[in-house]
């Protein structure tokens, strides 16, 4: 089956909802010249870069419309050499993951044995595509039982785990980002009272560095691919988060990111509310419905 025909096939329930020119709905912008671009022109850029964080909002239908255009255009124009790369998906989960890819597990299976997320539709035609098209998929997230230790017990405790467990994250010790990042934690929760220690932003810091050694490692065993990562918004907003922690454990590669937001000015942005760290923004029309 031909990419744009794989496309077509898994758009049609996003395109149902909209009942209308669903290109109304969204702006790409370039933040450093402020103009409108398309997502075409975001595959041209990739010429020059290794890896493309789009930082999602888990719930919004076009931030998954545009995640599925952009990876079908990966397919398309980097054959044999693209991948995808997904915070939805936990590192000891990877041979599930490669199971369904290569046609050996029912997806019944697969959706029950991944741990696949609630709103796993969201990401199913990313999948499908994958799957179709012979394409790689990286599990990139740490085990969440293991967040919840960190955020229980603080970083330390990973130490503890055996060689199995130590195999499905990062080296340890982990580093703690601190600076800008840590600034942006602590405001999104509230101060250092709302946290009640270190030990919540260190899980923080776990899933991200998980999440950047996980790229890292594909890269270094695929020579030359273009890598799409998805993610919370948080993760990688302005190249901070599991961005930076990828720069740390692969420090020549070069990345781009797509932060995406639901904004009623999505014609006319206010550009003192988005960084221009972030390569791109992608507004979104707040009237669309959420998938969840």
């Amino acid at each position: 089956m031909k990419f744009s025909a794989i496309l077509l096939f898994v758009l049609l329930p996003f395109f149902a909802l909209c009942q209308e020119n669903f290109t109304l709905h969204y702006k790409i912008y370039d933040t450093k010249n402020q103009k409108i671009i398309s997502a075409e022109d975001i595959i041209s850029n990739m010429d020059n870069a290794d890896v493309l964080f789009f930082g999602e909002e888990h719930n919004d239908s076009t931030c998954h419309v545009l995640e599925l255009t952009l990876f079908n255009l990966f397919a398309s124009k980097y054959q044999g050499k693209a991948a995808l790369s997904m915070e939805m998906f936990e590192t000891d989960c990877q041979t599930v993951l490669n199971e369904y890819l290569n046609g050996l597990i029912r997806e019944k299976n697969f959706i029950t044995e991944a741990r696949a997320w609630h709103n796993y539709k969201d990401y199913r035609p990313l999948i499908e595509l994958a799957k179709s098209a012979n394409m790689s998929i990286v599990a990139a997230n740490a085990p969440a039982r293991y967040v919840n230790m960190v955020n229980r017990m603080g970083l330390t405790s990973l130490q503890e785990l055996d060689a199995t467990a130590k195999g499905w994250l990062p080296p340890l010790p982990i580093d703690t980002a601190t600076g800008a990042y840590y600034d942006k934690f602590l405001q999104i929760m509230g101060g250092h009272s709302a946290m009640g220690g270190m030990q919540m932003y260190q899980a923080q810091n776990l899933w991200d560095a998980t999440m950047g050694w996980s790229i890292a490692n594909f890269l270094k065993q695929h020579h030359n691919y273009k890598l799409l990562q998805v993610n919370g918004g948080f993760h990688s907003e302005e190249k901070l988060g599991a961005a930076a922690q990828l720069k740390k454990y692969a420090t020549k590669v070069k990345i781009l990111n797509i932060a995406c937001f639901s904004d009623e000015n999505f014609d006319h942005p206010d550009w003192s509310k988005f960084s221009k760290e972030n390569d791109y923004i992608l507004l979104t029309d707040p009237k669309l419905p959420r998938t969840y």
